[in-house]
């Protein structure tokens, strides 16, 4: 079952599992957690506890997992999964990229730093993001000014992907209209970013309706090596489909090559 726990930072939701997680779990706590804060129009941050007192989820508890999840995706602001139990560790590692906000596994004595992250998290990314796995396309969704913590987040989803794949495919970024940098802070770590991935990356598209995504393909070309092409904003399923088609590249840069 899964217990919800009153003494996380407001803010912060917190679950414990006990014993047999099932699919009836997702349907009594849950759905009514991302059903309040839907209403409170919040975001959600969110502590999920597995200690010794877990033994397994139920068969369908992982579909259910996945339909509420992909029904409310952009909810989310951050998630900490408190562990000692391995194959949970690992598995949170290797989806972690997956999801549209920073996701950290801490060992079970770390809950209290865990509580910390998630009430240190800032408020309304300028961003929400997610890979789609069977692509291998990063799609980013901007709408408000750009903050090095969304750089973070994007970092981290991303070098996620490139421990288990030579490259992304392309990337997408999806915005009715580019809003800038939050600071002098975000847009350096935009462009840091640009300088760690951008030759993992086969294409960039920018489904966008600002006329400085007709300018972004002749600028970028001088600074990635990705090819670019801008679409309109209503284009994004056909951005989506041609970053997708991305020619492989032959081989993963060297150290030399990615300085």
């Amino acid at each position: 079952m899964l217990e919800r726990l009153s003494d996380a930072p407001a803010g912060v939701d917190a679950l414990k599992a006990v014993g047999v997680v099932s699919r009836n779990d997702y349907e009594t706590v849950i759905e009514p957690l991302v059903d309040t804060a839907r209403a409170e129009g919040r975001r959600i941050r969110i502590l999920c506890e597995f200690g010794p007192e877990f033994q397994s989820f139920a068969p369908g508890a992982a579909w259910e997992d996945l339909k509420v999840g992909t029904r409310s995706m952009r909810l989310f602001e951050g998630c900490a999964i408190v562990s000692d139990v391995g194959w949970i560790r690992e598995a949170t590692r290797l989806t972690r990229f997956l999801m549209p906000c920073p996701v950290r596994a801490y060992d079970g004595d770390q809950r209290a730093e865990a509580l910390r992250w998630l009430a240190s998290l800032p408020e309304g990314p300028g961003v929400s993001h997610r890979i789609l796995p069977d692509s291998g396309v990063l799609l980013v969704t901007i709408d408000s000014p750009l903050r090095t913590q969304d750089f973070d987040a994007l970092a981290s989803t991303v070098d996620s992907w490139l421990d288990t794949h030579e490259e992304l495919t392309g990337v997408v970024l999806h915005a009715r209209d580019f809003p800038g940098w939050e600071n002098v802070g975000g847009l350096l770590s935009h462009l840091r970013f640009v300088r760690d991935h951008h030759r993992r990356i086969g294409r960039i598209g920018l489904a966008a309706d600002t006329r400085l995504a007709d300018l972004m393909p002749h600028l970028a070309n001088h600074f990635v090596r990705a090819e670019v092409r801008h679409f309109g904003y209503e284009q994004l399923d056909d951005a989506v489909a041609w970053a997708a088609a991305a020619p492989r590249q032959s081989a993963r840069p060297t150290a030399s090559e990615s300085d």
